[in-house]
């Protein structure tokens, strides 16, 4: 009993999605290397706060739509709420046990770097505080954002600007204009994801009255939506490129824009929203490779290990 109440649980907790919330963190750590900064610590609680917010919304996001009904005939996998697994008054006390722990290592974490700016203890924790609110709302109240056509944008600010940004300030406690190139990048692909989500469900999320960016403007223009996200990321990563000098780590950045591409192609034969089942874990870790490539690349080109 004990054995399938954890399961019930670390299927809420949906592991899958934890590479990807924790790729924006490998590219900005990584980039501080690359500048001549790091701190194995703030490493370390970095990605466990990061963590914490990826499971805060996932249970939010199968609390929210478990409320609503949303997730009754979806086409993904299976939600422990809307199957009746896990209650709602647990979930929602997961919820809350889970905004804890998440805001008490974001605190671990700012007081750790910041010991003497009231001004960067302010920022962070309202950076801090801001993640959480997002996390439950994207779902959860009578107006979420997820049922608007906001999703993608929030996406794209918390898993790529705030996350590749913020975490590259955590070690240099200086701002640098050219990781923002880096932050966009990793913010389009974690965008694309949710992209594939959404086309995955626009049939379900259309019936629950759930406007999403792909409910609004159908099944084919989120196929060009998607094209546009997946290829103008591709575009930024060849101007990036041209910060470095010839290099044979360059090999990394290809490998990175040829996986991105064979995606494409799958998009491109993908006919149904059916077809986007496999899809959407393939590109999750299809981003999360491309984030390591990336890192591997900025501390190769760091010559510091």
């Amino acid at each position: 009993m004990k054995r399938f109440l954890f399961y019930n649980w670390l299927k809420a907790a949906r592991p899958k999605t934890i590479p990807l919330s924790i790729s924006g963190i490998l590219v900005g750590s990584s980039f501080s290397i690359y500048q001549g900064f790091f701190d194995s610590i703030i490493f370390i609680l970095a990605i466990v706060t990061a963590v914490c917010f990826q499971v805060l919304s996932n249970f939010a996001n199968d609390y929210g739509d478990g409320l609503k009904g949303t997730d009754n005939n979806r086409i993904g996998p299976e939600r422990v709420v809307a199957s009746g697994l896990i209650t709602l008054s647990q979930i929602k006390r997961a919820i809350i046990v889970t905004s804890v722990f998440s805001l008490g290592f974001s605190l671990t974490l700012i007081f750790y770097v910041f010991d003497d700016s009231l001004l960067n203890i302010s920022i962070f924790i309202g950076l801090s505080l801001c993640s959480i609110i997002a996390a439950i709302t994207y779902t959860v109240g009578k107006t979420p954002y997820g049922y608007y056509g906001f999703g993608d944008l929030f996406v794209f600010i918390f898993f790529g600007l705030i996350s590749v940004v913020g975490s590259n300030f955590l070690y240099t406690k200086f701002f640098d204009h050219s990781v923002i190139l880096l932050a966009i990048i990793i913010g389009l692909l974690c965008t694309a994801v949710l992209n594939i989500n959404n086309i995955r469900d626009i049939e379900n999320d259309k019936n629950s009255a759930k406007r999403t960016i792909s409910v609004q403007i159908g099944f084919k223009y989120s196929k060009y939506y998607h094209y546009l996200l997946i290829c103008l990321s591709i575009s930024l990563l060849f101007i990036w490129l041209i910060e470095f000098d010839y290099s044979s780590n360059f090999v990394l950045i290809i490998f990175s824009i040829l996986i991105l591409l064979r995606h494409i192609y799958k998009v491109f034969r993908s006919k149904f929203p059916i077809d986007f089942k496999p899809l959407l874990p393939e590109l999750a870790i299809s981003v999360f490779l491309v984030s390591v490539l990336i890192s591997i690349f900025l501390i190769n080109e760091s010559h510091i290990f």
